[in-house]
């Protein structure tokens, strides 16, 4: 088991994990039995576990069933911008207003005609996008899986002909066509309407920039969670390996960057004196998870 820096305070009350290199190993969607055990003893130790992903709810739930967690697990999606129980019932949801999505459409052609736009609703037209053919060149695994919720439609404006507001809009290319469209778009008049976040795989020369209504990531999120709950910052652990991570890791008390981060991004946490778990290939969220019911084992035993 990893040894980790003993934090200022316990217990740690609330674990808020992220799914894509950090619960998932880097190839497959199967969780290791290890990451499954953790997460299991956690919750029955009280521990309660939040998933936070930047996929939408209909493309994360199949991929967490096998944790085997309680129907009422809340599960934050598209990065902090819908907020469900795993049963489906609805805590909270932002949307990006439909002026805004519908000016967006044309201002992001530049960036590659891959722009998607997510609704919060299932089956087809959950997502809609303006070329299959584009999309598929940048992500085709994504494409080929999300086959049945996408609806192409020409031109992307129309989407908004019958007034529905989105939750969330996506472009994807490579790291620094993304960072310039991200960059264009702070110096743009929409850097006051929208929020954005990356989630970068560099190994892939691969980036996806989500455009979120202002004021949403899964930290501010996490923060409202915790807050219904009655907890305290120092009270909640956050697990993540990506850009789009920073927000919930920057809120939580006790945050936690996996080993497979990037390099920057690993420079940044030991600056900031975050721990660095084991990466995803090495069962790093379990790691970190058994540290915590460890040390929650040997508070109990001096309290006795």
């Amino acid at each position: 088991m990893a040894q980790f820096p003993a934090p200022s305070t316990f217990p740690v009350k609330l674990i808020a994990i992220d799914i894509d290199g950090t619960l998932l190993p880097s190839t497959g969607t199967i969780m290791s039995e290890r990451n499954l055990r953790a997460l299991r003893q956690a919750e029955s130790a009280g521990i309660e576990i939040v998933i936070a992903t930047g996929r939408r709810q209909a493309y994360a739930l199949p991929l967490l069933e096998q944790i085997g967690l309680k129907p009422e697990t809340v599960l934050i999606t598209s990065n902090g911008t819908v907020t469900r129980t795993f049963a489906g019932e609805r805590i909270e949801r932002a949307l990006l207003p439909v002026e805004t999505a519908r000016e967006l459409c044309g201002a992001l052609r530049q960036f590659g005609g891959t722009t998607v736009f997510t609704f919060d609703h299932d089956g087809p037209g959950e997502l809609v996008i303006e070329s299959m053919e584009q999309l598929h060149a940048r992500i085709a695994l994504w494409v080929d899986a999300n086959r049945p919720f996408l609806r192409e439609i020409r031109p992307l404006e129309r989407a908004f002909d019958a007034g529905e507001s989105p939750v969330q809009g996506m472009i994807c290319g490579t790291v620094e066509e993304m960072d310039r469209a991200e960059t264009w778009l702070r110096q743009s008049p929409f850097a006051e309407k929208i929020e954005m976040h990356q989630t970068q795989y560099p190994a892939r020369n691969l980036s996806i920039l989500d455009i979120l209504p202002p004021g949403c990531s899964k930290g501010v999120a996490l923060g409202r969670v915790a807050a219904r709950r009655g907890l305290r910052r120092d009270e909640t652990m956050a697990i993540g390996d990506n850009y789009n991570d920073l927000e919930m890791l920057k809120y939580a008390g006790h945050p936690v960057l996996m080993g497979n981060a990037a390099a920057e991004l690993l420079a940044s946490a030991r600056e900031w004196s975050w721990r660095i778990a084991p990466t995803n290939d090495e069962d790093g969220v379990a790691q970190v998870v058994e540290d915590v019911l460890c040390r929650m084992d040997c508070n109990a035993g001096v309290v006795e």
